[in-house]
């Protein structure tokens, strides 16, 4: 009897437990719309790893990526003519980490992601790496709570401005400077890993890019694709 008893509290006992926020679930229901039905959901979502907790963002991010990724398909495909490669290199760049964080930024939420302290010390919440991911569990979190025409309708609206900017458009530094050396007849560039930095939540990576016979750029970024990104720009810059 004792058993079934617990049992029965066990649903409403999370909802006590719950760590979520007045201030967060304010800022939730300004940034959606509506108040929060599931706390312990949106908890999740705003937790970090360093927090040590049994649930942070990590599967709600891997769900809203996916979602991220049909929704901004669809609005390439509604808004543009253009051809499936071009289509695929703007989409990269508004699904891109550093896109991703700069939305976060835009929207304030820094201020109202769960981090440890050390983390937190140590400037967590500036990372790309982890803005990006808890914007992501954001969508995810919306997707599971009301469905795929919320979240399209957020992810609309928050991404208006990098889409009307033309976020994309422009050649991948990556990509122009591959064509770059092909069309100057010079092998592949090769990029290196100078050094990583810091904890998992704040690393830093140094990667150098190299084209053999011309020379080479190094540069700094909070994951190794972005490091690898403005290495290249930095080429670019100097040499093409």
């Amino acid at each position: 009897m004792d058993l079934v008893y617990r049992r029965a509290l066990e649903p409403d006992r999370r909802h006590v437990l719950s760590k979520l926020s007045a201030e967060a679930a304010a800022y939730l229901t300004q940034l959606t719309g509506t108040a929060p039905t599931r706390d312990d959901l949106w908890a999740d979502a705003l937790t970090h790893g360093s927090m040590g907790e049994a649930r942070d963002y990590q599967r709600l991010e891997f769900l809203g990526d996916r979602v991220l990724g049909l929704v901004i398909a669809e609005w390439l495909h509604e808004k543009s003519d253009a051809a499936e490669g071009k289509l695929s290199q703007r989409l990269n760049a508004l699904v891109s980490r550093e896109t991703c964080a700069d939305v976060a930024r835009a929207i304030d939420l820094p201020t109202h992601i769960r981090l440890g302290k050390q983390a937190r010390d140590d400037g967590g919440a500036k990372s790309d790496n982890i803005l990006g991911d808890v914007m992501e569990s954001l969508i995810g979190a919306l997707f599971v709570e009301r469905g795929f025409e919320a979240a399209r309708a957020f992810v609309r609206k928050l991404w208006d401005r990098p889409m009307v900017s033309g976020t994309g458009q422009r050649k991948h530094p990556k990509a122009a400077l591959q064509e770059w050396a092909a069309g100057n007849r010079r092998k592949p560039p090769v990029y290196s890993l100078v050094q990583r930095e810091g904890p998992d939540h704040a690393a830093k990576f140094t990667v150098c890019v190299e084209v053999s016979g011309v020379g080479s750029s190094t540069a700094r970024g909070s994951s190794k694709q972005e490091a690898e990104t403005a290495a290249a720009l930095a080429f670019m810059q100097a040499y093409g």
